[in-house]
């Protein structure tokens, strides 16, 4: 959709219908107690859990372990249309449906888990000391146990620390940090694949950085606030620098780049438009890059230390 045919609230201000009027929505608090029932739900996980989706009714009954014919297509056609759909072939999930066990799966609803503190790669930007990472709150923190300087804290759903070691814990929260970043930039909320909307401004006096970036869902709200650097992980000119280098940017920690967690690499070259400068060494060479108001590189350029 362009800019020019709006958000569905925008096109509900001037008097045109939103998408999510219709009699078949379900009001939130409805749609949570319809899948708040154990049955329903056991449909969802037994679904979900099938070799080969769509799973006939007869097949979908066996796996929940229901007896009653009468009284488990009742449930069955409580969860038809809004999270499950029929087919010829039988039942296969709608997205509401898939995001309900995905939530369950992930452990946001149902588990709290705390781990560490303990030794990560990476080096303190501040004092040198070896980085720390814990688990609290559904957050993953990384920062120094010398002088506390914190280097990033992302959410981390509790399900991926299932099966992992702490080595596997960091190699896939550096790659979803990546991910959810492209996804913002790119204009898509992680959350609930809203419009997100980027903002630059000049950061507050307390903050570590000279310029504040955030993301801000418009649908739900949902809101992450970067450095200027970070937009610059999946840059083609950036990696292909670190790979002219022998080095795979992908596999790199985020976290152990300056000039990805701080700003000491970026100046504020303009802020009418916004234009950032940031300078990224590596071994004997050098590359400055421009990024405009859109965090966009529009100039690049390597030079020699």
């Amino acid at each position: 959709m362009s800019d020019a045919e709006g958000t569905a609230t925008e096109l509900e201000g001037r008097g045109a219908a939103s998408p999510f009027d219709c009699e078949a929505c379900l009001d939130p608090a409805e749609a949570f107690a319809v899948v708040g029932n154990e049955t329903r739900f056991a449909i969802l996980k037994a679904l979900w859990e099938a070799p080969d989706r769509p799973v006939t009714f007869s097949a979908l009954r066996e796996r929940v372990g229901i007896r009653d014919s009468a009284q488990f297509n009742y449930h069955l056609q409580k969860l038809t249309g809004q999270f499950v759909r029929k087919t010829d072939d039988g039942y296969d999930f709608r997205s509401a449906g898939r995001a309900v066990i995905q939530a369950v799966l992930s452990g946001s609803l149902n588990q709290d888990p705390e781990f560490g503190p303990f030794s990560v790669e990476g080096e303190c930007i501040d004092c040198g000391t070896g980085l720390q990472a814990y688990y609290e709150e559904e957050l993953l923190h990384i920062d120094c146990p010398s002088c506390g300087r914190a280097h990033t804290d992302w959410q981390f759903p509790p399900g991926g620390l299932e099966g992992r070691d702490r080595e596997a814990v960091m190699d896939a929260f550096n790659q979803r940090v990546r991910h959810l970043l492209c996804l913002s930039a790119d204009g898509v909320c992680p959350a609930c694949n809203g419009r997100m909307q980027t903002a630059i401004a000049h950061a507050d006096a307390e903050d570590d950085t000279d310029v504040a970036v955030t993301h801000r869902c418009r649908r739900c709200e949902n809101t992450t606030k970067t450095t200027v650097g970070i937009a610059l992980l999946d840059d083609a000119e950036v990696v292909s620098f670190y790979r002219d280098h022998g080095i795979d940017l992908n596999a790199v920690p985020f976290w152990t780049l300056e000039w990805c967690v701080s700003d000491r690499h970026t100046e504020i070259v303009d802020d009418d438009p916004w234009r950032l400068a940031v300078e990224i060494p590596l071994d004997d060479e050098r590359l400055s890059v421009v990024l405009d108001e859109s965090l966009s590189v529009v100039e690049a350029e390597r030079s020699d230390v």
